[in-house]
């Protein structure tokens, strides 16, 4: 009888299964081929799929107090189990629990009781896969032996290096460290030095380390450039089917420095009264087939990567800055999707496409806003032609965001930074991105394209890729609720169904408040993370009950992926069972693949972008700032200035009277003269302390 993994876990979740060993399971299941079969079976234990018991049984982990996951490391030893089924809530792990397992391992957990409130704890009692194979860290020379610091603060061991092992490392230089032994309890991990790729503080180096860290691909291989090379054009036959919309009058409108323009727009204003909004996507899925070399590199990638000084691209540039970005000009092969809108904002109609477009300008945020918010007559007659379409978005763009934020969506203000760089890499400004009428207006009409054309493929029954937000857990609801009873405010609803209204509320209340921002901040991490799921599950910030990501094609896989979902049904109709049955088992994939691709580079951007914002305060110690306090702690208050930049006021430095932490006032309160330092006040501040290496900033009452 010709088994599968899935069959061996149905059988397993029947309710009258008692774990078997080896020779009763292939009694039970009629397996023939034992060799085939021991091989599925240790497949699936290390997945973490099955458990093999000290007693020569298989059984299934959830029926037996076990819990797979990935272990989420603490700087300061112990740990979170992250399990693998979003419903299920995090284990917290202790130093002494952890067992060996390191940050971002996959781990087979044991639940041994609850902790504080209703979280459980667990212990480690195996390791399934490694995440750390390699690691990037600082080289420390003890003579006879060494020490490599890893870069990745969860990671709180030190990895031992033999001296044999050094392979020309130097003191100071940073390194890639290959584990040869791994942690145990009391004993931390041995390696040696495979890599040493510059010193630390040199420039470019400190971001090559974060690329390094990650594992972002630096290159591409040479077969996928000479594909894209050769397939990077415009044939005569690629008009063929598609709508011809190169007399349409679109724009992109972009940031100064994008180079990869996916998104083109246009809006006619109809006779009925509705508007005619068209969304015009660059058709890469033209360009990267289904299984060729090209489309095995971007699903490794998933997404593009943006860090502080540098893009690594999902796609090699002769195809995301060349021949699939919708360059003003130039004839470019696009997905196209209209829609018809009511004054209300409601989609009445709509229609998704081939088609071939020119785009006639390319605009930034900055010159829209200029020509809608400043009135700017030089940049009004420069762009005379579009001005019209530009005012009527703007009226569109209101309509929807009013539309989206009456049903609930939730519209976090949390102000963007961006780091100027100077020639040898060095932090010379941090900036503000602003979210304004011109940004807005791509934001909504990207959003109702994507809402389009999720619902259309739902009813359709197509296999697809959806964008998800799901509900807050309602452990985190509850705790959210005691944090903002002490601010007076409280979540309304159900902790296990609540209505992304109930949210939008209170981030309606606090708006321009001193307590804005830490609210806002501490109501975002009780959310889950946006994924991806082949399943509509619904988006929970959104309010919307069917989103995908349509608009991003160049710079993000799953939009690739529906893309090629979309051609087939507009060139078919329908799907064959073989083929909908092939899709359906690959949308798991996929989704699992970005998701955690994603994770990876939003990490990578971050820490790229904190670096500098701590490297360009270096500068600037002894100098003095305004800012709020921002967060307060048992152990001082952290502040952050108008640049985003935060750090932290520890309590000891409060000198001029004895500070005490109240809790229920989340505030420090001088035991003498009763002074108040709360959440929300303003202070002025004097840098004292920067510390590149550690991420961190000290700052003193001015």
């Amino acid at each position: 009888m010709k088994i599968s993994p899935e069959g061996i876990l149905a059988f397993m979740r029947e309710s009258t299964y008692k774990p078997l060993n080896v020779e009763e399971l292939m009694n039970a299941l009629e397996v023939n081929e034992i060799r085939d079969f021991i091989a599925m079976l240790r497949d699936m234990e290390q997945q973490g799929l099955i458990v093999f018991t000290r007693k020569n049984r298989y059984g299934l982990p959830e029926k037996m107090g076990l819990v797979v996951g990935r272990f989420q490391g603490h700087s300061k030893g112990f740990g979170f189990l992250i399990p693998d089924k979003p419903e299920e809530s995090d284990v917290f792990i202790s130093g002494d629990s952890a067992n060996g397992a390191m940050h971002n391992d996959r781990i087979m957990v044991r639940l041994l009781k609850q902790t504080t409130g209703n979280r459980m704890e667990g212990e480690v009692i195996r390791v399934l896969s490694r995440a750390n194979n390699r690691i990037v860290g600082t080289f420390d020379d003890a003579r006879k032996y060494g020490f490599v610091k890893p870069d990745e603060k969860r990671l709180p061991q030190d990895v031992f290096v033999p001296k044999e092992c050094f392979n020309g490392a130097r003191d100071g230089d940073k390194v890639i460290v290959e584990i040869t032994r791994w942690p145990e309890p009391r004993r931390n991990p041995e390696g040696r030095v495979v890599d040493v790729f510059g010193r630390a503080g040199t420039p470019g180096v400190d971001v090559l380390a974060i690329v390094k860290k990650f594992r972002l691909p630096e290159e591409f291989p040479e077969e996928v450039l000479a594909e894209a090379q050769r397939i990077a054009k415009i044939f005569p036959e690629d008009y063929r089917g598609r709508r011809d919309l190169r007399e349409l009058p679109m724009v992109t409108i972009d940031g100064e420095d994008a180079k990869d323009l996916d998104d083109a727009v246009s809006l006619e204003k109809l006779s009925n009264g509705n508007w005619h909004l068209g969304v015009h996507i660059a058709d890469v899925s033209h360009y990267v087939k289904e299984d060729a070399r090209l489309d095995k590199e971007a699903y490794e990638r998933a997404t593009s990567v943006y860090l502080v000084d540098r893009v690594i691209p999902m796609l090699p540039r002769e195809l995301s800055n060349h021949i699939c970005s919708l360059n003003a000009g130039a004839d470019r092969l696009a997905m196209t999707c209209f829609m018809e809108i009511d004054p209300q904002g409601n989609v009445v109609s709509h229609e998704i496409m081939q088609s071939v477009i020119r785009v006639r300008e390319r605009m930034t945020y900055t010159n829209v806003n200029k020509i809608l918010l400043e009135d700017d007559g030089e940049l009004k007659k420069r762009y005379a032609e579009f001005v019209p379409m530009f005012q009527n978005m703007a009226q569109l763009m209101k309509i929807f965001r009013d539309k989206r934020f009456n049903r609930g969506a939730i519209g976090f203000d949390f102000p963007e930074a961006k780091v100027l760089l100077d020639e040898d890499g060095k932090p010379r400004a941090i900036v503000k991105r602003v979210s304004d009428v011109a940004e807005q207006m791509i934001e909504e009409f990207m959003i109702a394209a994507n809402e389009t054309v999720a619902e259309e493929y739902f009813w359709r029954g197509a296999p697809f890729l959806y964008r998800i937000h799901e509900q807050p857990d309602p452990e985190k609801v509850e705790a959210l609720n005691e944090f903002l009873h002490r601010f007076g405010y409280h979540i309304k609803g159900g902790a296990d169904d609540i209505h992304p209204r109930a949210f939008q509320d209170i981030v309606e209340k606090v708006a321009g408040l001193p307590e804005e921002r830490v609210i806002s901040t501490v109501m975002l991490r009780s959310m889950r993370h946006a994924r991806y799921h082949p399943e509509p599950l619904g988006h929970f910030g959104l309010a919307s009950k069917y989103y995908s990501h349509f608009t991003s094609p160049i710079r993000r896989y799953p939009d690739l992926v529906i893309h090629r979902v979309i051609k087939e049904y507009l060139a078919k109709g329908s799907l064959g069972k073989d083929r909908l049955e092939k899709l359906k088992v690959r949308m798991n994939d996929y989704a699992e693949q970005s998701t955690f691709r994603e994770k990876l580079a939003e990490d990578a951007e971050r820490e790229s972008v904190d670096m500098k914002k701590v490297e360009y305060m270096e500068r600037h110690v002894g100098d003095t700032f305004s800012g709020i306090i921002s967060g307060v702690t048992s152990f001082g208050m952290f502040v952050e200035l108008d640049n985003t930049v935060e750090g932290l006021v520890h309590v000891s430095t409060m000198t001029d009277d004895y500070y005490e932490f109240q809790e229920r006032m989340i505030a420090f309160v001088g035991r003498h003269t009763r002074k108040v330092y709360k959440l929300g006040d303003p202070v002025e501040i004097q840098v004292v302390r920067v510390n590149v290496e550690e991420r961190s900033i000290d700052f003193e009452l001015a």
